[in-house]
């Protein structure tokens, strides 16, 4: 394609999802010349056959301006610093995916998580601020959390919350550190130190702010819904 640009076209027949554009340390200058080559090439040809979706992560707005120069109709989410082409999500199969914040400052990367999870084509849910500093917040959103195939859970400060999570329902727990906090949550060291600790078992972890990591680990565990053997919600008590 170009010196600086070479991408994965095949990555859909390959794997069964399609390559994102990861934008941060590109220039706008790059980012635009990639999103002209997906809409001209075979990123035009694949959604022409009803095909993928292309997400532009971590994209500031001089990256999305310059993605919407070349794809005037991309879906722009500026609170997720994500941008997706063609702008509307699959309709979606498999099992349900929930996002779960501690607090409303991990919002950003959660949000990354849930649109990832839609348009690889999952149902998505997100559930925000019931952090352990008041427990009765996420023991009052059972119901909801034992309905999920999979709960992808952002934390930052101590990261304990995916542990919480993981103790009360019989789904896998994706564990997302952010790089919220405090001097000694270092940029989200702590919180991922924690999570990988976690004494509860069925917990993966991501790395720090990789919302995108765990939206699309979470819609690969979700490609399949759980069989509906009970009712989740009434599944004993906390």
């Amino acid at each position: 394609m170009s010196a600086f640009a070479n991408l994965d076209q095949d990555r859909m027949a390959r794997r069964g999802y399609p390559e994102a554009v990861y934008c941060a340390g590109k220039t706008p200058d790059q980012v635009h010349a990639i999103a002209a080559r997906i809409g001209a090439g075979a990123g035009a040809a694949s959604a022409a056959r009803g095909g993928t979706t292309t997400l532009f992560t971590r994209a500031n707005r001089d990256h999305a301006a310059s993605v919407l120069a070349a794809l005037p109709d991309a879906a722009d989410y500026p609170d997720a610093g994500l941008l997706a082409w063609p702008p509307h999500p699959p309709d979606p199969t498999g099992g349900m995916v929930l996002v779960v914040t501690a607090g409303t400052s991990d919002l950003a990367v959660a949000r990354e998580a849930e649109l990832t999870a839609g348009y690889l084509g999952r149902r998505t849910d997100l559930i925000a601020d019931v952090g352990v500093a008041g427990l009765h917040r996420i023991l009052a959103r059972l119901p909801e959390l034992r309905a999920a195939d999979v709960i992808v859970v952002a934390a930052g400060m101590d990261g304990a919350l995916p542990s919480v999570v993981a103790g009360l329902v019989e789904v896998p727990v994706v564990a997302l550190p952010t790089s919220v906090g405090y001097g000694a949550a270092f940029d989200g060291l702590a919180p991922l130190l924690t999570m990988l600790n976690a004494c509860a078992p069925g917990v993966a972890v991501v790395n720090i702010d990789n919302g995108y990591g765990a939206g699309h680990l979470a819609a690969q565990i979700a490609r399949h819904p759980r069989p509906d053997t009970t009712d989740a919600s009434a599944i004993h008590s906390p």
